[in-house]
C-alpha cells in the first residue's frame, strides 16, 4: 500500500509527477488574476478558493498578512499550560520531529486560536521561518496571516495542504505546508493543529499521510488518558451505586462510567449543576457532583421545559421552569436552532442541516462539530439521530 493510498486526492496540493516549478508559476498567475478580479488560467482548488473568498470579503489584503502579531511570553506560557496537546507532545515529536532534519521540514503545533505553541525540526528551515515570523508565539490564524495550513485547517475543520502561491500572502509563496486538526476524542472538539512546513519544492504527497498518522497517534494517546480517568471515577462510583436504585455516573464530558439498574447509551449530553438532564431509560434528572464527574439520578416529578429562542440581533436561549437559565447564542448556533424549530418533531440530519446552513451537503463534519458544541451548552434540550428538540420541550421562537 502506498503512503498516499488512504489520502483523498482532493486534499493534496500536488500529485505525483507534477513539474513543481511550472506548477508554482501557474499558481502565481492564478493568484494575481483572482485577487485582481481577472480570469485566472485555471480555477484555484476549492479549499483555496473558499479561503481567498473569506479574506476578500473581510477586506484583508495579502500585504497586511505579512505583518505577524505575537503573543507575549506570559500568554504563550499560559496557552502551553492549558492545552491538552501538551500531554501528546512526546507522541508527536517521536513521530515527526525525528525525521524533520533529514526531510528538511519543521513541525509546528498550534492551539485553537492558531497561536504557535511549539516548533521544532530542521535548523535551516527554522531560520527561514523566522524571517516570516512563523515561530513560537506567532498568531497564525487565517484572518491574520491569510491562507495557511494552520489557520485554514482550523476554519475548515479538516486537513489542508498548500503549495506555493496558494498561500494568500506573497511572502509565503516559497513554502509548502500541510496541517491537520487534532480533535479531543472525548468531545470531538478541535484542540489545535499539527503542521509540517518546508520549501515549496520539498512538497510531497506522502506528507499529508505522515501528518494524519501523527494526529491519529496523538488522538489515541488522549483516548488512553481518558480511559485511565474513567477507571479512577469508576472506583469512586462503586459504593454510591451499590446503595441501590436506578442511577449512573458520568464524567464531566458525559461519558458513562457505570450504571446501576438501567441500560443507557455510552455517552450523554455533558451535565451541568442544577440543569435538568434527559436520560433514556431514566427520564428527567438533575446531576449531582461526584469527584471529577456526576451522579445522575431520576427526578420523581415530571419536568417539562419551556424554551424561548430569541433569534434577533442578540440571540439567546432561555429555559423557564423548575430550573431557569439563559445562554447567549452565536449567529451560527442561532441558525441551527431556527432550522430545528422549522423542522418540527421529526428533526433533521447532518446532511440536511449542512444544506440549510451552507447551501450544500458537503459540510457534515462542520455541522456535527457545531451541534456538539451547542448540545454542550444547552444540555438535554437537543437530542440526536435525528437532530431535534427533546420530548417535553415546548419551543417558542422570537425574532
Amino acid at each position: 500500500m502506498s503512503a498516499t493510498s488512504s489520502t483523498p486526492e482532493r486534499l493534496l496540493a500536488v500529485g505525483s509527477g507534477v513539474n513543481l516549478s511550472r506548477h508554482a508559476q501557474v499558481l502565481s498567475e492564478v493568484h494575481d488574476a483572482v485577487l485582481s478580479g481577472q480570469k485566472p488560467p485555471m480555477p484555484p482548488r476549492d479549499v483555496v478558493a473558499r479561503s481567498w473568498s473569506r479574506l476578500q470579503a473581510e477586506g484583508v489584503s495579502p500585504a497586511r498578512c505579512e505583518d505577524v502579531v505575537f503573543a507575549d511570553c506570559s500568554e504563550l506560557e499560559s496557552r502551553r499550560t492549558r492545552t491538552a496537546l501538551r500531554s501528546v507532545l512526546p507522541e508527536l515529536r517521536s513521530t515527526l520531529t525525528e525525521v524533520a532534519d533529514d526531510a528538511k521540514f519543521i513541525v509546528v503545533i498550534a492551539d485553537t486560536d492558531g497561536v504557535v505553541l511549539w516548533r521544532d525540526g530542521s535548523r535551516a528551515v527554522r531560520k527561514a521561518a523566522d524571517a516570516l515570523g512563523f515561530m513560537e508565539g506567532a498568531r497564525w490564524s487565517e484572518d491574520l496571516v491569510g491562507t495557511n495550513s494552520v489557520g485554514t485547517a482550523l476554519v475548515e475543520g479538516a486537513p489542508v495542504q498548500l503549495f506555493s502561491a496558494e498561500h494568500y500572502a506573497r511572502s509565503h509563496s516559497g513554502w509548502s505546508c500541510t496541517g491537520s486538526p487534532v480533535r479531543d476524542p472525548r468531545t470531538g472538539e478541535v484542540l489545535g493543529v499539527v503542521d509540517i512546513s518546508g520549501s515549496a519544492m520539498s512538497v510531497h504527497p506522502a506528507t499529508m499521510a505522515l501528518v494524519r498518522t501523527a494526529v491519529r497517534l496523538a488522538e489515541s494517546t488522549l483516548w488512553r488518558e481518558h480511559t485511565v480517568q474513567l477507571d479512577k471515577l469508576r472506583a469512586q462510583a462503586a459504593p454510591v451505586l451499590a446503595a441501590g436504585g436506578p442511577a449512573l455516573v458520568v464524567d464531566r464530558h458525559g461519558w458513562v462510567v457505570e450504571a446501576g439498574g438501567i441500560a443507557v447509551p455510552e455517552r450523554l449530553a455533558p451535565p451541568c449543576a442544577e440543569k435538568p438532564l434527559l436520560v433514556p431509560g431514566l427520564g428527567w434528572c438533575v446531576p449531582e457532583p461526584l469527584g471529577a464527574g456526576w451522579l445522575v439520578r431520576r427526578r420523581e416529578d415530571r419536568a417539562d421545559i419551556d424554551l424561548e429562542l430569541d433569534l434577533g440581533a442578540s440571540p439567546r436561549a432561555t429555559v423557564r421552569g423548575d430550573v431557569n437559565w439563559t445562554r447567549a447564542l452565536s449567529p451560527r448556533h442561532a441558525q441551527i436552532l431556527r432550522v430545528l424549530a422549522d423542522a418540527g418533531p421529526g428533526g433533521t440530519d447532518a446532511a440536511a442541516m449542512s444544506e440549510a446552513l451552507f447551501g450544500d451537503r458537503d459540510h457534515v463534519v462542520a455541522v456535527r462539530a457545531e451541534i456538539s458544541r451547542l448540545r454542550k451548552s444547552l444540555g438535554p434540550i437537543l437530542i440526536a439521530q435525528p437532530y431535534r428538540f427533546a420530548d417535553n420541550v415546548q419551543v417558542r421562537v422570537f425574532g
